[in-house]
């Protein structure tokens, strides 16, 4: 079984330095949608996320077109080997959850990120 997230983002443009620039993730596919990008598909170290524009979801698929913006409607949870490399890439980033221990043994931090998404990061404590 695999499972990929799909972010619906105003502009997958301003989601882009985010997820590549900064977490460094590589962008494996990109689909245009008139002058901007449309879709997208990011890979790191055999997790796989997906962005698509609320324009080109529209035009996809309409009935799962968000109404509204659609942002902020699905959060991450993401476990990671290297807590303190992904603090130095999230500065300066809106953080949202601010570093935890929580009961369950992992070390937390939440960030929104560029389209409004809530992403936690997670290590074994």
């Amino acid at each position: 079984m695999k499972l990929t997230p799909v972010l619906i983002v105003e502009a997958v443009e301003t989601s882009l330095p985010f997820w590549v620039d900064r977490m460094g993730f590589t962008k494996t596919v990109e689909v245009p949608e008139e002058d901007k990008i449309g879709f997208a598909i990011l890979e790191r170290a055999g997790a796989e996320l997906m962005l698509q524009s609320i324009a080109s979801v529209r035009k996809d698929v309409a009935a799962f077109a968000p109404e509204g913006d659609g942002t902020k409607g699905c959060g991450i949870f993401i476990e990671v080997e290297d807590f303190e490399d992904v603090r130095q890439r999230l500065e300066g980033y809106p953080i949202v959850v601010p570093e935890r221990l929580t009961f369950y043994g992992m070390r937390e931090i939440g960030v929104s990120e560029p389209s409004g998404h809530t992403v936690i990061f997670a290590a074994k404590a």
